[in-house]
């Protein structure tokens, strides 16, 4: 059973496994995250912003981010970050907890999530969760309108 808990401290070892997995696939964010986390640059500590872990058995099997999207000077956008999940629990469904968390934990903070990813499998997990490829706007692939309309 996956449970997803949001993250406020992140000591240095509780990644390792995630870092290591992602490093031998050639992806550097995760070790990123741990680094940014542990230099203070991005603690996800921002209003609006959060950080979420996924456990089975107690141990951490994927992560994902929620920052004020660096990337655009337009208000109230977040930003969908980080998002890893070890290759043995991919298709389980914890890629997609992940993501609904970080997507609950925006509305009323932000208006738009936006993200960006080359990883087609990926994409169309965003895309089943109701972001919309991006055509023409810089570090973005994907945005999700959050606004309630009436």
């Amino acid at each position: 059973m996956v449970t997803v808990e949001r993250i406020v401290d992140l000591p240095p070892a509780s990644l390792t496994t995630l870092v290591a997995e992602s490093e031998r696939s050639g992806l550097r964010f995760v070790r990123r995250l741990t680094a940014e986390w542990a230099s203070g640059t991005n603690r996800f500590d921002r209003p609006g912003e959060a950080l979420y872990a996924a456990r089975i058995n107690g141990e951490i099997v994927g992560a994902c981010g929620l920052n004020v999207d660096p990337y655009t000077a337009e208000g109230r956008v977040g930003r969908v970050r980080h998002l890893y999940v070890l290759e043995a629990y991919r298709r389980h469904g914890v890629g997609r907890q992940l993501v609904a968390e970080v997507i609950g934990a925006a509305r009323g903070s932000f208006d738009r999530l936006r993200l960006r990813t080359a990883n087609p499998e990926a994409a169309r997990l965003y895309e089943s969760l109701g972001f919309a490829p991006c055509a023409g706007e810089a570090d973005c692939t994907h945005a999700l309108d959050l606004r309630v309309t009436r």
